[in-house]
């Protein structure tokens, strides 16, 4: 059923705005749409700007202030929670448990800047002088968040930037943009108005918002491509870039295929393959790969895939057409090079953009299964045969945002993690994210951090303070 423009609405300056036009919102597991969001004019981008900078100054003035709002921030998503997840399910298509679980995840997000200490540094304090350092704010904020996980996403951005006295614009992608701004009017009700502006549109939408003259920050997370656009564009703003992944895990020859399995299989298929820090490629010795490939089968065979609305679903659609057809074409080109296909691999019949969960083994290292960030529900399993060639091959290419290395020997497992290029190495374990740890790749994978106290620094100018304590003015 579609729906009208008026039933989802922006929030500028703490209002609720319908847009000058509206665009499609589809159901990834009909192929349908389902409701219309409402596409920002320019003079409305202007006001939630402007808003935005008039707030700014008696937010940043009150930090105990702005701790009580993120506190009722966090109490106010878990409160909407399964609204926010119901909605969630409908444009992006997780299964529901999974937008339940999200929108805790970003609740838990903003609890945890709530509290977060911000000591102001001592850099010398005898001899006639005080010098201290201080996390000053940068002013406006303009948040860009993909449509994998909208809602945490937005929460790695507007928490700690709320907590360093920023106000935010936040603008969601195209493809999921009622979950966002369900997220913007739960939210004005304990947020200043202007403090929090949430406004979406079309895909030419977003150059407007990043090339804006008002904000001081860009926090984008979305593809590498588009992410070198931003940061081409940005000028002198500063800029976090969360980009693309194909993340490596290495297994050593002291593992148990079937004891890691289900582990490797949860991270790599997580969300459908739709995350950026999931498992992309699995490297074993070579001897192992079939045992490897068909545990990993056993685990593909035993899931449920479809309507992520349905209870029974561990696996829903894939959010758009596009990233199905993607993913098909990898395989068949995986296939065609010799590969092959240990599980699923067929493109279903029917409504809605399905894939099986797909294993494959004996992939290539130049077939784009493995060489690209496919994104989806696909696993190649690559062999080799000496692990300093694991190592180099897992290196290769211009990602480096995680991996992963799993041994029985936590000593060698660890100096193998050492000589990963990647922003975040596990060992045993992968896609391990809290709010407490910061986030971020090397490489082509992105620009600064996310997430901690360094993902709050990002948000933040450094002022020193140069006090002479003795003498005479």
């Amino acid at each position: 059923m579609e729906a009208a423009v008026s039933d989802h609405l922006m929030t500028i300056d703490g209002k609720s705005e319908a847009g000058t036009s509206g665009f499609d919102v589809e159901n990834p597991a009909t192929g349908e749409v389902f409701a219309v969001a409402p596409a920002c004019g320019r003079d409305q981008l202007d006001w939630a700007m402007a808003s935005a900078q008039a707030a700014q100054r008696d937010w940043a003035r009150d930090q105990d202030a702005r701790r009580s709002s993120l506190q009722r921030a966090a109490a106010a998503i878990t409160a909407s929670a399964g609204e926010l997840a119901q909605l969630l399910t409908l444009e992006q298509g997780k299964p529901l448990v999974e937008s339940t679980r999200e929108a805790h995840a970003a609740a838990a997000w903003f609890g945890y800047y709530a509290s977060l200490p911000t000591p102001v540094e001592v850099l010398q304090d005898g001899d006639g002088v005080r010098v201290t350092l201080h996390r000053v704010p940068l002013g406006v904020v303009a948040a860009v968040t993909p449509w994998n996980y909208p809602l945490l996403l937005a929460s790695f951005k507007a928490a700690p930037g709320l907590l360093a006295g920023n106000t935010v614009v936040l603008k969601p992608s195209p493809l999921t943009p009622l979950s966002s701004l369900l997220l913007g009017r739960v939210l004005a009700d304990v947020l200043p108005p202007g403090v929090l502006n949430v406004v979406t549109g079309p895909d030419s939408f977003g150059p407007q918002v990043t090339a804006h003259d008002i904000p001081r920050k860009i926090s984008f997370t979305g593809s590498t491509a588009t992410g070198r656009r931003v940061a081409a564009g940005a000028g002198l703003k500063r800029v976090t870039l969360e980009l693309g992944g194909n993340d490596p895990a290495i297994l050593l020859d002291d593992v148990d295929p079937s004891a890691v399995a289900s582990k490797i299989f949860a991270s790599a298929f997580a969300n459908n393959g739709q995350t950026c820090a999931a498992v992309k490629r699995v490297y074993a010795p070579a001897a192992m790969v079939d045992a490897v490939a068909e545990a990993l089968a056993a685990e593909a065979a035993n899931k449920v895939v479809g309507p992520g609305s349905d209870p029974s679903t561990q696996l829903g659609p894939l959010t758009t057409a596009a990233q199905r057809a993607k993913v098909a074409q990898y395989v068949e080109d995986a296939r065609g090079r010799g590969a092959r296909v240990v599980h699923g691999g067929e493109l279903p019949g029917g409504p809605g953009h399905f894939y099986p969960p797909t294993v494959v083994a004996g992939v290539p290292d130049e077939a784009p299964l493995a060489a690209d960030e496919q994104f989806g529900p696909a696993l190649p399993v690559l062999p080799y045969d000496t692990l300093e060639d694991a190592v180099a091959r897992a290196n290769a290419g211009e990602y480096g945002l995680g991996a992963s290395v799993w041994g029985a020997d936590l000593d060698r497992a660890e100096a193998t993690a050492a000589q990963m290029e990647a922003g975040t190495v596990w060992v045993n374990t992968h896609t391990a994210l809290s709010p407490r740890y910061p986030f971020a790749g090397h490489k082509s994978s992105g620009l600064g951090v996310e997430n901690g106290v360094h993902g709050y620094e990002e948000f933040t100018d450094v002022q020193v303070r140069h006090v002479v304590t003795e003498g005479t003015v």
